[in-house]
């Protein structure tokens, strides 16, 4: 069955492969692009600017999901008082203005998946499970995820199924924290970041498409939904098994001072605490993991 879909945040690495896997497959995405991402869209896209709350509504009629990964990159940059401030405008902005021009459709999308995170449960050192019902907790970015969902009230309130897509740390070699850790595991310098106790929910980067397809065409889960492997590891745990992988040695832990020292208030969120986090709502909707474990998932990827 072939779908049409919306898409913010095409740029990104996650927009991308979300992109790729849905037209690969022949489905219709139209991008949602902003004047200062994209110089010359082309005649398919649709131009946007959260900013100045401009969007030709009558170009999303008809749609049947809408995809809204826009979003400042929450670890390329040093946690500012301004860049906390940019991290979160940009997600509340944009998701706000979204959810209420869908709002005001009238043949409004059946979906609305909306980027989120698994920092929604705040920052732990123990290893107590999280699923969907877990409450939020402390932290920056779980202030930031909370803000970041209510957000998209007005189009639950026109009748559209908002899925929240609580991410787990995306793993790819294009990007994010695999890119970053690869060189000094490749250079035998790899291991457990402070503790090595922090627990680590993760996702395969072309995990998320499928999982996205699945909800479109399976109305029975609705509401967040954690974007994780159902196998999260410890650090130390992930370490060893990525050490495995590419047959590199990975025992020199990156100590507690050093990463609070570089990264200040993003290493300590991000880096030295975790959250267990597992996927109960796709467990018992059935989905089928691609990549359900991380030796599996890692192979694939490095290869």
């Amino acid at each position: 069955m072939s779908l049409k879909f919306a898409l913010t945040g095409s740029t990104g690495m996650i927009g991308s492969a979300v992109y790729e896997w849905l037209t690969q497959r022949g489905h219709t995405v139209t991008r949602l692009v902003r004047p200062s991402t994209i110089k010359t869209p082309s005649d398919n896209d649709i131009v946007w600017d959260p900013h100045q709350k401009t969007l030709d509504l009558k170009r999303l009629e008809g749609y049947d999901a809408v995809i809204h990964l826009a979003g400042a990159n929450i670890s390329d940059h040093r946690w500012t008082s301004e860049y906390k401030k940019m991290i979160l405008n940009s997600r509340v902005e944009g998701t706000s203005f979204l959810a209420q021009t869908l709002s005001k459709l009238k043949h409004p999308p059946k979906h609305f998946f909306c980027a989120s995170a698994v920092g929604y449960y705040g920052c732990h050192l123990t290893q107590n499970v999280f699923d969907e019902t877990g409450l939020s907790g402390p932290g920056f970015l779980a202030q930031v995820t909370r803000q970041w969902e209510l957000a998209a009230q007005p189009a639950q309130d026109a009748g559209i199924a908002v899925i929240p897509m609580r991410l787990g740390v995306v793993l790819d070699t294009r990007g994010g924290a695999l890119a970053k850790m690869l060189p000094p595991f490749y250079f035998g310098l790899g291991g457990p970041i402070g503790s090595g106790q922090q627990m680590m929910s993760w996702i395969a980067l072309w995990e998320i498409p499928q999982i996205i397809y699945f909800l479109a065409t399976h109305n029975a889960v609705k509401g967040p939904v954690n974007f994780t492997a159902p196998q999260p590891v410890t650090s130390r745990e992930f370490a060893k098994i990525l050490g495995s992988v590419i047959h590199r040695p990975a025992v020199l832990p990156l100590p507690e001072f050093v990463v609070s020292a570089l990264f200040g208030e993003m290493g300590q969120e991000l880096l030295l605490k975790g959250a267990n986090v597992v996927p109960r709502r796709l467990l018992d909707g059935g989905y089928n993991f691609a990549y359900p474990d991380l030796r599996s998932a890692l192979i694939s990827i490095l290869k």
